[in-house]
């Protein structure tokens, strides 16, 4: 269908305020003096629906059940991740007028604000697609639009380990981590892999428990029967109704968790999380961004600083409530791995600090010093599996 004939059925339709049904569309041509076939009133009605209330030409890249992230940097540049890193595709917009329109629309059904007084948005779709947009003129040249699809169900831990993400017979060593209720940190890069794996293994967690998730942006879905979920949420338009990852915590408290679980430590939310851990709630976890497992303690240390506690305190409260940290890595060819495991020990001087344990390996993990303190935490359940 001609461009001058669609934007035609497009005014049609906002002036009646219609739906873009196949009726409706048939109609708005009628009105044009134009009559086309079943087949073209099919398309046009589907494309402007898409346009309309859905995502637009990247509809068909969203409904892909391969693709984890998609990306618009330009109007012709449409990028997308099916696991083996990004890839350009062949989608395109008409110009950046239309990608801005896309954003603004999304993030009003997010019930978020997008304009020129507020020019970026992050928020959680209905279906649980994550959104990041900035428009010009912070977005230089044209409005970038981030979408990330969220499964509609959790990877089990044999799928990670058929992945390759888990190192054969490295599920055995995770299993048992679950089991023996010790509580751990993921850590790594944007996009590594670390929710994936947290959703994973919190469907491990004996279905007679509780967990109760904190998150800024509603990710992570296990497959257990007792999850309750809670997302913090932006201030509205008034500066008001501002609930931060801090309070849900705090909150998450008092709802009698038996594995309490920040999606994200990235504030001072840790302060809450390691008092929480030092109080009987064994089996918390969540996933802290660091490059590599080495770093997780200082990247704790910057953020217990930060929300008031001192450096000695910090460690203290660390070294008694955290026991593992799994370091995920993304490769050159876009696959997503647990790099190593690391047990967390005091040095001499009470500083907290990492110390290797497993080390990924094509035929399994390979063993290293931190090994047989891993071995004693995991106790019987790693035995009983060989171990």
């Amino acid at each position: 269908m001609a461009p001058e004939l669609l934007d035609g059925v497009r005014q049609w339709l906002a002036e009646s305020g219609a739906e873009p049904t196949p009726a409706r569309v048939a109609q708005a041509l009628r009105e044009q003096g134009r009559v086309l076939g079943d087949a073209e009133v099919l398309g046009a009605a589907a494309r402007l629906r898409s346009e309309l209330v859905g995502s637009g030409p990247l509809e068909p890249l969203l409904a892909d059940p391969s693709v984890t992230d998609v990306l618009v940097s330009a109007p012709d540049r449409v990028w997308v991740d099916r696991g083996g890193g990004l890839e350009l595709t062949g989608v395109c917009f008409p110009d950046a007028a239309a990608v801005r329109r896309l954003a603004q629309r999304l993030a009003a059904v997010a019930g978020r604000r997008l304009d020129d007084a507020r020019p970026w948005a992050d928020a959680r779709l209905p279906d649980g697609t994550r959104l990041h947009a900035v428009l010009p003129p912070v977005a230089v040249d044209c409005t970038c639009l981030s979408l990330r699809v969220v499964r509609p169900r959790a990877f089990t831990l044999d799928e990670l380990v058929a992945a390759g993400t888990v190192p054969p017979g490295g599920d055995r060593v995770l299993r048992a981590l679950v089991d023996a209720r010790l509580s751990f940190l993921i850590s790594g890069g944007t996009g590594s892999g670390k929710t994936t794996l947290l959703s994973a293994l919190l469907g491990l967690v004996g279905p007679g428990e509780r967990i109760v998730l904190a998150e800024d942006s509603a990710e992570l879905r296990p497959d257990h029967p007792h999850v309750v979920r809670l997302e913090s949420r932006p201030a509205n338009q008034e500066g008001a109704g501002l609930v931060t990852l801090q309070d849900l915590v705090r909150q998450a408290l008092r709802m009698r968790p038996d594995r309490l679980v920040v999606g994200e430590v990235r504030g001072p939310e840790v302060v809450h999380l390691l008092a929480a851990l030092n109080t009987g709630h064994e089996g918390g976890c969540g996933t802290v961004h660091a490059n590599a497992a080495g770093d997780v303690p200082a990247r704790l240390e910057a953020l217990g600083t930060a929300a008031g506690l001192d450096r000695a305190a910090l460690h203290s409260q660390v070294a008694a409530a955290l026991s593992v940290v799994l370091h995920l890595v993304r490769d050159r060819t876009g696959r997503r791995r647990i790099a190593e495991v690391r047990v967390l020990e005091r040095d001499p001087s009470g500083l907290v600090r990492t110390v290797p344990a497993l080390r990924w390996g094509a035929e399994g993990f390979a063993y290293e010093q931190g090994w047989e303190r891993l071995r004693g935490l995991l106790g019987e359940g790693c035995h009983d599996r060989g171990e």
